[in-house]
């Protein structure tokens, strides 16, 4: 890749003609089921009608009318939205020609300016070894420009103790006082003890993980004996990998990662969004409008009171 193609402007003009214009004839132009606004006025009452969102239904009037009710909000079209950003060492991985750390430009890159084209504002905080960057949250093309920009320019963090997702969740919940649609950009490779924080993080924002992944760090292919370095520490152990056993503790290792994983965004009450390094980067955020769309038809059919599901 030539030197000018990596200049913040380039990789953004490149990316609304190859991803975001499809996108927009894809998704119709439709971001509003994607990224909603988060106002609470209340504007009225009225009786519940048939494709009424059952979690507007105000229960405490139903119960005494013996008719269900909605409430009726003035919403807010507007979003703030931040990018928590690890760029520790570790997202530097990539077992191919494309790494973590570029997988993560090039998707926040995109949805900063899907969500800039509309008016909102969008932020960033930054993790190295600590939280070094807060960009405060603004609107228009100038300033995913100016997040791309530092995150392109970004010097090069030395290894050394493992990172501390935790430190860089409790700073962003300290930093991000107004609610806001929180993106948290990682491959969530860190000390443990981030959950709890997380799970803060999330009962005051809307939080969505995206898990960055190489799909080396799950299946240990056959190819001899082999240096393995640790990306946080830089500590190097050499294996062999045509050792079975190794290769199958490996696997038993990786799988247990990933449910414990998973099962810590269950617990914060997060949604995910796993995006590998060799995963197209239009298909990955088309995963992302369909996990929108699920999550908000499971929502709907858990509030969903047991005399109205037929109605």
């Amino acid at each position: 890749m030539s030197e000018w193609t990596r200049t913040p402007d380039a990789i953004l003009r490149r990316l609304e003609w190859t991803v975001i214009r499809r996108l927009d004839g894809l998704l119709h132009g439709d971001y509003r089921t994607l990224f909603r606004g988060f106002g609470v006025d209340l504007a009225d009452l009225r009786e519940y009608e048939y494709h009424d969102d059952v979690r507007h239904i105000d229960w405490n009037v139903t119960a005494r009318l013996q008719t269900p009710y909605v409430r009726v909000y003035n919403e807010e079209r507007d979003i703030t939205a931040w990018f928590v950003l690890d760029l520790s060492p570790s997202i530097d991985f990539g077992s191919q020609k494309v790494n973590k750390r570029a997988v993560a430009t090039e998707l926040v890159t995109v949805v900063a300016r899907m969500l800039s084209r509309h008016g909102n504002r969008v932020g960033a905080l930054f993790y190295g070894d600590k939280v070094d960057t807060v960009i405060p949250a603004r609107s228009g093309r100038r300033q995913v420009l100016h997040i791309l920009h530092k995150m392109l320019s970004r010097p090069e963090v030395a290894q050394s103790d493992a990172t501390r997702l935790d430190d860089l969740f409790r700073t962003a919940y300290q930093v991000i006082r107004r609610r806001s649609l929180v993106f948290i950009v990682s491959d969530f490779i860190s000390h443990p003890g981030w959950d709890k924080p997380l799970a803060q993080l999330a009962r005051r924002h809307e939080v969505i993980a995206v898990r960055l992944y190489d799909n080396l760090e799950m299946d240990l292919p056959d190819i001899g004996l082999v240096v393995i370095q640790d990306a946080e520490t830089g500590e190097q152990l050499h294996v062999d990998t045509n050792d079975r056993a190794f290769r199958r503790r490996f696997a038993v290792a990786a799988a247990k990662r990933e449910t414990d994983l998973r099962a810590a965004f269950r617990r914060a009450g997060v949604d995910a969004l796993e995006v590998a390094t060799d995963d197209d980067l239009m298909d990955a955020i088309l995963r992302f409008a369909d996990l929108r769309k699920r999550r908000s038809r499971l929502a709907a059919g858990a509030a969903l009171p047991q005399h109205l599901e037929h109605r």
